[in-house]
């Protein structure tokens, strides 16, 4: 059986909110609230949802650079939650992360050498200065990039070089479970794929983990073996790929799927419509977290909670009802004058 990387149990990070002339907390962000997922070595895990959802928050508590409010992260069996000092910096380091903007994400101030370099350094992974050059130098060549790069500054590199460089950086502690947090959002289409194709190829490589962050539905499709679907800071509905995008259950993830565009200008799926905007995550909806934008709610949606079940083995699915949502969304021709 494949090992399990990761395992989160009711993870929640609830952010306070402070008023009056004693600033007193007076209310709750709740960016994520009550979380469960695992994820299996070697496969990459696609967490997909809305902005506001709670995607990079789940991603930030992993890795603890944000303390959750309460629940668990086990790595590799290990409770790691409230480690501290060398004990959590010699797991801490097997976790890479990749950040969203390959711009905020990389000190001016620093040479591509210094910013590759300095965590093999403070981890001691390398036994001089010679050893982290020489790992630097094979970094910068495994992404794509040559020798020369290491000597200049972030400021003289596109934006997708950078991402190159945050990949190398990533890599740079050894590690063997990668968090990507929308790692293409803010690229053009061409180089998106280029990373990906990179990204792809280092998990091959490496044996690499992924938990892929993004919102972009067929980016996901086409990185991803399992996905989980948030909404409000829950998941709503986590199967194997083929399960999210062909049979979708729940009435969340239906209208997601149908939003997502087919490579054929002839061709157009037929459109589930959500209505209203997604919830402040202070007041949140009572029972059913989605209930305010579902069309098949009912009283008893505002009353209870669905807890994350399973259909299906490997099919978890928050919902009172089964839907019978489980044949592809219809796709219609369109006509086209050119």
């Amino acid at each position: 059986m494949t090992q399990t990387v990761l395992e989160v149990k009711g993870l929640t990070k609830w952010f306070p909110i402070s008023g009056g002339i004693l600033a007193r907390t007076t209310n709750y962000v709740k960016a994520v609230d009550g979380v469960d997922l695992e994820i299996k070595e070697g496969e990459t895990y696609g967490l997909v949802g809305e902005s506001g959802s709670g995607k990079t928050t789940v991603g930030k508590c992993i890795l603890r650079l944000i303390e959750p409010t309460t629940g668990e992260i086990i790595y590799r069996g290990q409770n790691i939650t409230k480690l501290k000092g060398d004990t959590f910096r010699r797991i801490r380091r097997k976790i890479g992360i990749i950040f969203q903007d390959p711009y905020a994400s990389l000190d001016p101030r620093q040479t591509i050498e210094a910013a590759l370099t300095e965590p093999m350094k403070y981890h001691k992974l390398v036994e001089s200065d010679d050893k982290a050059h020489e790992r630097a130098r094979e970094l910068i060549k495994r992404v794509g990039l040559n020798e020369d790069h290491l000597y200049r500054f972030p400021h003289e590199f596109s934006g997708g070089q950078r991402q190159r460089i945050a990949v190398a950086r990533a890599l740079a502690m050894d590690p063997d479970f990668v968090i990507l947090d929308e790692p293409t959002s803010f690229l053009d289409v061409s180089v998106q794929a280029q990373i990906l194709n990179l990204l792809s190829d280092l998990q091959e490589e490496l044996n690499l983990t992924y938990l892929f962050i993004s919102h972009n539905l067929s980016v996901i499709e086409h990185m991803s073996d399992r996905v989980g679907v948030m909404y409000l800071g829950k998941i709503m509905e986590t199967a194997e790929k083929q399960i999210i995008y062909q049979r979708p259950e729940h009435p969340y993830t239906h209208a997601l799927i149908s939003a997502l565009p087919i490579p054929n200008p002839a061709l157009r799926r037929q459109r589930v419509v959500l209505s209203g905007d997604i919830p402040s995550p202070v007041n949140v909806p009572s029972g059913c977290r989605f209930r305010t934008r579902c069309s098949y709610a009912t009283d008893y949606c505002k009353e209870k909670e669905p807890p994350l079940s399973a259909r299906q083995p490997g099919h978890l699915v928050s919902c009172h009802y089964e839907l019978k949502m489980s044949t592809p969304i219809p796709i219609t021709k369109t006509s086209r004058k050119i």
